[in-house]
């Protein structure tokens, strides 16, 4: 289901700007930059390293965008030649509590993607986390189906109930991607609904509505058995491996 967007509902909207490869001028953002308003860690495991998504990744993410678009139907990827206005929207969405990691390949050291912790929810008068939610989420061909999805959202769930102690990790995504609902569902995360009008629509020729999404998560009693799958599912993998089973589809 598609609806246009109210004014009133700002949740998902950023700006939508062309932009050169490497933004110029006063949009220029030195690494350091890219990340004031919030402390990100490196995330690292066997096959992807998740780094603060920085101004020198974007020569990468533009090669990694420009490979086969074809699994991008639902998904924000902008082409390789507007990575400098994507990375400008997401460096301004930190502002909105937006955490956006470049998912590095260690097999080569190239960033092949992005996600990012969004939607920061404290505990009343406290300055505690108790949800966040893992999206911005995307790979570019080459490195789908090799286990870096799994392994990315693996450090991320560890590092949001391990370090931050939360109590829900949501993922969500477009009601209608079948690929991304079943990605989700092979890493353990409970379906728990679709909440109709919910998100803005990325698909193509549908700016400024807003789509139905397919909602997630895992909850802190959950998450030792959410773990243990994930970890057994990438047992013995290593970069070199081809995909297989569920695998296959994340």
């Amino acid at each position: 289901m598609i609806s246009v967007v109210h004014p009133e509902d700002l949740r998902d909207l950023a700006p939508r700007r062309s932009g050169n490869l490497l933004p110029q001028g006063a949009n220029a953002r030195s690494d350091e930059e890219a990340h004031v308003h919030v402390d990100v860690p490196v995330l690292e495991g066997a096959l992807v390293r998740l780094e603060p998504l920085a101004v020198r990744h974007a020569a990468d993410l533009a090669a990694a965008a420009d490979e086969d678009r074809g699994s991008y139907g639902f998904t924000l990827v902008p082409p390789g030649s507007e990575i400098g206005a994507y990375l400008d929207a997401q460096f301004g969405r930190t502002a909105q509590g937006l955490i956006p990691f470049a998912q590095v390949r260690r097999a080569d050291g190239r960033a092949v993607g992005c996600t990012a912790y969004w939607d920061q929810r404290f505990w009343p008068g406290r300055d505690e986390l108790r949800a966040i939610e893992i999206g911005f989420t995307w790979l570019s061909a080459s490195a789908q189906g090799t286990g870096i999805n799994a392994e990315a959202k693996l450090l991320l769930m560890s590092h949001a109930f391990d370090a931050l102690r939360v109590s829900r990790v949501d993922l969500k995504t477009d009601a209608r991607n079948v690929r991304s609902r079943r990605a989700i569902e092979a890493l353990g995360a409970t379906f728990e609904g679709v909440l109709r009008s919910w998100s803005m629509s990325w698909v193509p020729g549908e700016e400024g509505l807003v789509r139905d999404s397919a909602m997630y998560s895992v909850i802190a009693p959950e998450w030792d058995a959410v773990r243990t799958r994930l970890t057994a599912r990438l047992a013995g993998r290593s970069p070199g491996r081809g995909p297989s089973g569920a695998e296959a589809r994340a």
